[in-house]
């Protein structure tokens, strides 16, 4: 899938594959990817300057560290990432099922306000 159709969409990715644990740039890239069952397949072109936007927004930490004998960038999420991530999977889940209602010619749920 191309990075375009994730607009909108790819920090949400980011911050649910760091929900598992610290990792440096191209695993969080090898996560996405397992995740998704080879369907985000993104280049670390796409990956890396949202990671630097989600650093400096504080969603996630960054820290350097010597692995394999040369410096990583490793990310974790933070308390501040965690919260926009539920707020992520809320907004999600209703706009998923409002097109599914659309494209599968169905009433949407409309939650409660």
């Amino acid at each position: 899938m191309r990075a375009e159709a994730l607009k909108g969409h790819l920090d949400g990715l980011l911050l649910a594959v760091l929900e598992a644990g610290p990792a440096h740039g191209y695993a969080v890239v090898d996560r996405l990817r397992q995740a998704s069952g080879g369907a985000f397949d993104l280049p670390t072109g796409t990956v890396y300057p949202a990671l630097h936007r989600l650093e400096d927004l504080g969603l996630i930490a960054g820290a350097w560290s010597d692995g394999q004998g040369r410096k990583r960038r490793t990310y974790q999420l933070t308390t501040a990432g965690q919260k926009a991530l539920t707020e992520q999977r809320a907004t999600w889940e209703t706009f998923a099922d409002a097109v599914g209602a659309v494209l599968g010619g169905r009433q949407a749920w409309i939650p409660a306000t």
